[in-house]
């Protein structure tokens, strides 16, 4: 597995369509001679949305996008109202409106952008110094627009968003639900690998190269959180394992 940040093009989310397209199909086409992968997942709703279909006419590998969750967002509502947040691209985007025309038809859905939640995610997913309560501010600001308070699920548009999942939830109203891509798009990363190789077994400890177009030492600080969420991992499963031998005996 290879982990590939555009960093040096870092943020998407209010650059025109063209320009995206063209660096998103540079940069994965790189990034896929370099490392020869079995498949590719595109983990950004914004690059997806506008970019799945050029780049699956080129490359001839599968590639799994990350779009939002509309089709289960719309099932699960029963104020049939939801909300799609995330990058100002992703919300306005044509995919977008096609989901919503294929999936949530008897929902009033309403889309929010917000490039202040994206920068929140990155501070945190960084280490770098967050505060909490700007996404509770951002949070606010969004639930006080007419209509808003009527949603009941949330779709989390943006592969950032996630990351500050926790206080998001925090931050809204108790009725509303927060879904996101995430399981679904993992389950099908599996299904497609397995159809590919006939057998997907789970590599123990591997080894993550990471690549980026961006400042090295901001992505060396993701390798270390990685590196140090693998150890504590490793040491939970020892723990257990522990733990499983002593009730034996």
């Amino acid at each position: 597995m290879s982990y590939v940040s555009d960093a040096g093009f870092f943020p998407y989310g209010k650059k025109p369509h063209d320009i995206l397209k063209k660096r998103i199909l540079d940069v994965i086409s790189k990034a896929s001679s370099l490392t020869q992968p079995n498949i590719i997942v595109i983990a950004c709703n914004t690059a997806s949305t506008i970019a799945l279909d050029l780049l699956r006419a080129e490359l001839n590998i599968p590639i799994v996008g990350v779009v939002p969750a509309i089709k289960p967002a719309a099932s699960l509502s029963k104020s049939k109202v939801v909300m799609v947040l995330g990058t100002h691209t992703t919300v306005n985007s044509a995919y977008v409106k096609m989901l919503i025309t294929d999936f949530a038809t008897e929902c009033k859905v309403l889309v929010e952008d917000s490039e202040a939640l994206v920068l929140a995610s990155e501070q945190k997913l960084l280490g770098k110094a967050f505060d909490p309560d700007i996404v509770t501010q951002e949070i606010q600001r969004i639930f006080n627009k007419p209509d808003a308070f009527d949603t009941d699920v949330l779709v989390l548009a943006c592969t950032h968003f996630p990351l500050i999942n926790a206080e998001i939830k925090n931050a809204l109203p108790h009725h509303v639900t927060v879904i996101d891509s995430g399981l679904a798009i993992a389950n099908r990363t599996h299904s497609l690998l397995k159809i590919e190789h006939q057998t997907c077994s789970p590599i123990l400890d591997p080894e993550v190269p990471f690549y980026t177009t961006g400042n090295v030492d901001s992505e060396q600080a993701k390798q270390n959180k990685t590196k140090q969420n693998k150890a504590k991992q490793s040491k939970t499963k020892q723990n257990k394992a522990k733990q499983s031998k002593t009730k034996q005996n």
